[in-house]
């Protein structure tokens, strides 16, 4: 059988058609799951969808409410192990084992209803209260060294507090950031609440954020990141409670239980590779007990450098500003492990190497640059004096975190009011701030930038001050 002309071209047509449809867009399927439990193309659906789930949850009780938050806690403790393993393959940063008990840390330890009470004052003239009243709907900017992490204790405390919430995940855990939520929204929904208390886009950008800052319908800003986003959004003209970088030192004078103090520094600077701000990042030292201390640290799993191999590390990790003298972390080497950085310069090592220590004098860039990875330098110091004031240094100003060692009561009030930091560690490590080994409850957003401190439930909600006056007799 012969084909004419026109059947031929009408098959062209067709396959191209074809191909095209193909290639154009997203099988059905792929745009549904792509696109359900909170995640939308635009900011402006996203806020348009959680402004109605808001409304919706407002009618509820608060009852209803724990119900929702219990089932937040479970389904973030039945996917911990899940969602750290995605954040390290997505992101490249840190350990899956710290990352999960991080994740189980904000399931558990962050506040829920008990943290909402209410105020009252009453007398001959009436009763009056203060109740704590969402928000509405808060615009969050989250980060990529804790983003699940961050997702789960931002949503239970603001979901807690009545808000619904938009995030703006950093576009390098995005697919780690947007599960995590979709994980929480099916949780509200299957507890009884409404659909997209949480929404966020498909394809986060500084773009999408900067829309989201500016948002007419957005109430309030939760920033968790660095300096930069943080200043964006203190210019928002909004509600912002934010999260900036910290550089947190350690201080540890001669009274210190030196054996505690080294195992401890380890730990906490080596914690998920050191990417969360309140990880020790350098330490000031009393020079009669500074070696005992470095004799500590590598028996509980650190390597130190000497000489030409901390040159040649630094050569590695650190790039200087073509201008200034200033230096930044190699970001190939933000959040890896410490056998994987000593290999770059030639060094083999075992996962029995959890972090990498060097002498350096005071004003060495690695003393004040943030660097994110788990290497930690060392500052021999005459006295206590001297350490905490190179510490107020060192930290500069950010009053995020500090550390110190001690047995000395007088050098522990020195060094707090010295410092103001929000976090102040006494004899432990930095994590045991956060409620991981420590006491109190935990949260992933630190507001230091804006005063709030360790945010809980509480802190996304407005006071309101509700009077009801006495009846005259």
């Amino acid at each position: 059988m012969s084909i004419s002309e026109a059947d031929i071209r009408a098959i062209i047509a067709q396959v191209i058609s074809n191909l095209q449809n193909e290639t154009a867009a997203p099988a059905p399927e792929a745009a549904h799951a792509a696109y359900e439990h909170g995640v939308f193309a635009t900011v402006d659906e996203a806020v348009d969808a959680a402004s109605l789930a808001f409304r919706k949850f407002a009618m509820l009780s608060l009852a209803q409410r724990e119900t929702i938050i219990r089932k937040m806690r479970e389904t973030s403790l039945a996917h911990a192990a899940e969602l750290a393993e995605m954040a390290v393959k997505e992101t490249g940063l840190g350990r899956v084992q710290d990352k999960l008990a991080k994740n189980k840390l904000a399931a558990e330890k962050t506040p829920g209803i008990e943290d909402l009470f209410t105020q009252s004052f009453s007398g001959d003239n009436g009763l009056t209260l203060l109740e704590c009243s969402p928000f509405g709907v808060i615009g969050s900017i989250t980060p990529t060294t804790n983003p699940a992490a961050t997702i789960i204790n931002n949503s239970i405390s603001m979901v807690t507090a009545g808000n619904a919430v938009v995030y703006n995940p950093h576009p390098s855990a995005k697919k780690v950031s947007i599960k995590a939520m979709q994980l929480l929204n099916q949780a509200i929904v299957d507890a009884g609440g409404p659909e997209n208390m949480l929404t966020s886009v498909l394809l986060p950008t500084l773009d999408t954020s900067e829309q989201l800052m500016k948002h007419p319908n957005i109430q309030a800003l939760v920033v968790t990141g660095g300096g930069a986003v943080v200043k964006a959004a203190l210019t928002s003209g909004k509600k912002v409670i934010a999260a900036g970088p910290g550089n947190p030192p350690v201080v540890v004078d001669e009274s210190a239980d030196l054996s505690q103090a080294g195992r401890d520094i380890v730990l906490g600077a080596s914690f998920d590779n050191n990417v969360l701000c309140t990880a020790e990042k350098e330490v000031f030292v009393v020079e009669s007990v500074a070696n005992g201390l470095k004799a500590e640290m590598l028996k509980n799993g650190a390597y130190e450098l000497k000489g030409y191999q901390l040159t040649k590390l630094l050569d590695v990790i650190l790039t200087k500003h073509p201008e200034k003298e200033k230096y930044f972390p190699n970001k190939d080497y933000v959040g890896k492990d410490a056998s994987h950085i000593l290999q770059a310069i030639g060094i083999q090592a075992d996962a029995s190497i959890k972090l990498i220590i060097a002498e350096t004098p005071e004003n060495h860039p690695l003393v004040y640059t943030e660097m994110l990875m788990p290497v930690l330098p060392i500052v021999r110091v005459p006295n206590v004096d001297t350490a905490i004031q190179y510490a107020v240094k060192a930290e500069k100003g950010n009053r995020h975190t500090a550390i110190m060692h001690s047995q000395n009561i007088t050098n522990l009030s020195k060094m707090a009011k010295a410092l103001q930091a929000t976090i102040f560690v006494k004899n432990g490590p930095s994590y045991a701030g956060l409620g991981f080994g420590g006491e109190g409850f935990t949260t992933l957003t630190i507001a230091g930038p804006t005063g709030e401190g360790l945010t809980s439930a509480r802190t996304f909600t407005r006071k309101r001050r509700s009077v009801q006056v006495a009846k005259e007799t």
